[in-house]
């Protein structure tokens, strides 16, 4: 491909710089990757993840798009690791609206492993390329600019124990997370930040490792359950490497789980089915309890601002970070590498404005998936237009006929997995079998889970 630069800088080695860095690497002569943490010798939580000692999953879409830029990713996370592949429609449990999805065969293919894992290979995979390179301890401290600040030149960082300097780049771009700096970075140079968008949810969640048997879920590799009325709490249980399970449980709005054995079971009980608790109970711990807060979806919309500096670009959760229990950060931050090579290929020119709009386009369905249901919750601020209760309540009439009908739950599937659009879900189609689902008699009778978490409560 056509070289349109000399030097690219990514500020940030989660995934998401990982992946833009990927990119680069193919229109730069050279990468630069600026990580303010040491790489662990070991695929072990980091300081700079906080999420990374937490339950992970990568969606189809993801899996898809990281083979693409890396062929034989994930099956080299299996054969080095010990990470799983898997149908997604068809190897794990779903449970949302408090009833349990049919499960049948699908291509959904999902990838399951720790996200040190997941990212210490995609960071091993990247620093394989010839052209890129890795700062470790390497805190960036701001932009370097043009003397009309039009254009930035670089950026100003402090390696551990030297003195601040300045690396020059051709390109810089921003994917150091939620906590980014670019809104403070731009107004120091005189742009206007971006304006932005929250959803206050609160949500909190207690995560533990165990040692995972064989008969556990019937050989399934994990359980998903979504929140919902009485209570909307939520859990999950994936297969990881090690022959182990990593299982969290939480809920909204400063509903938290307890941190003890006895505790955690408890709340475990409450969730729409007993199979995570069923397991935790008889499993051995292998790790302490961990909490982890989120306090709001946050969305900065760089697409709108008037004004933008040259040579400069904000990517992945710098740009909209959403509540963690959908499992959407790493599958948004691939597609926006997608459009970022696509960008590029076109030239350099107007870069940041066909980018941001590109990525726009991009994050606008997984908001609006994770925003729309966590406004589901009554206690949740926000507005709730009549096509939005209108889409909840179709997408409940779907979860009951999808009991059933394994083809709408892989529709449901495919959506939540990033493959298909939500549009498809009210195409002529699958809008008949939801209706002729709801038709059969029977449906509005408590899943056989529920009646379990019931039974549990009342001899408690």
């Amino acid at each position: 491909m056509k070289k349109l630069g000399e030097h690219a800088i990514v500020i940030g080695a989660g995934m998401g710089g990982l992946l833009a860095a990927r990119v680069l690497s193919d229109f730069y002569t050279v990468v630069t990757v600026l990580e303010r943490d040491a790489f662990p010798a070991a695929d072990t939580p980091r300081k700079g993840v906080p999420q990374g000692r937490h339950t992970h999953g990568l969606l189809a879409r993801g899996s898809a798009v990281l083979e693409e830029f890396f062929p034989g990713y994930n099956m080299e996370v299996v054969a080095q690791s010990g990470g799983l592949i898997g149908d997604v429609a068809n190897d794990v449990i779903w449970i949302g609206r408090n009833v349990r999805l049919a499960n049948g065969t699908s291509d959904l293919t999902g990838l399951l492993a720790s996200r040190p894992v997941l990212e210490g290979h995609l960071r091993r995979r990247l620093l394989g390329l010839p052209n890129v390179r890795a700062m470790e301890s390497c805190a960036v401290r701001g932009l370097a600019t043009d003397p009309g600040r039009r254009s930035v030149t670089g950026v100003r960082t402090c390696v551990e124990g030297q003195p601040e300097m300045t690396i020059d780049a051709d390109l810089v771009v921003d994917a150091t997370g939620r906590g980014s700096s670019s809104a403070a970075w731009l107004e120091e140079l005189g742009y206007q930040p971006p304006a932005n968008e929250k959803v206050e949810i609160g949500i909190s969640y207690m995560t533990r490792s165990y040692r995972r048997r064989s008969t556990d879920l019937d050989g399934r590799q994990g359980i998903v359950v979504a929140g919902s009325a009485p209570n909307w709490r939520n859990g999950v249980m994936l297969a990881q490497e090690g022959d182990s399970w990593i299982v969290s449980a939480g809920g909204f709005l400063g509903d938290d789980a307890p941190d003890n054995d006895q505790g955690f079971l408890a709340y475990l009980a409450t969730l729409p089915t007993m199979e995570i608790h069923d397991v935790v109970a008889r499993a051995e711990p292998l790790s302490e309890f961990r909490r982890y807060r989120y306090a709001s979806s946050l969305r900065r919309r760089y697409e709108k601002l008037a004004r933008f500096p040259e040579n400069y670009l904000v990517f992945g959760d710098a740009i909209c970070s959403f509540n963690p229990v959908y499992g959407q950060g790493m599958t948004v931050a691939a597609e926006e590498a997608l459009a970022l090579q696509q960008c590029l290929r076109t030239g350099s020119n107007d870069l940041a404005r066909r980018f941001f709009r590109a990525a726009a386009k991009i994050v606008d369905i997984p908001w609006d998936i994770a925003v729309g249901n966590d406004l589901r919750h009554p206690q949740v601020k926000g507005a709730r237009p009549p096509m939005l209760r209108f889409i909840n309540w179709y997408i409940g009439k779907l979860h009951l006929a999808a009991t059933r009908d394994s083809t709408l739950a892989t529709a449901f599937l495919k959506v939540v997995n990033l493959m298909m659009p939500p549009s498809t879900l009210l195409s002529p189609a699958i809008a008949r079998r939801v209706w002729q689902g709801n038709r059969r008699p029977g449906l509005t009778a408590p899943s056989p889970a529920i009646e379990a978490a019931r039974r549990n409560s009342a001899s408690s």
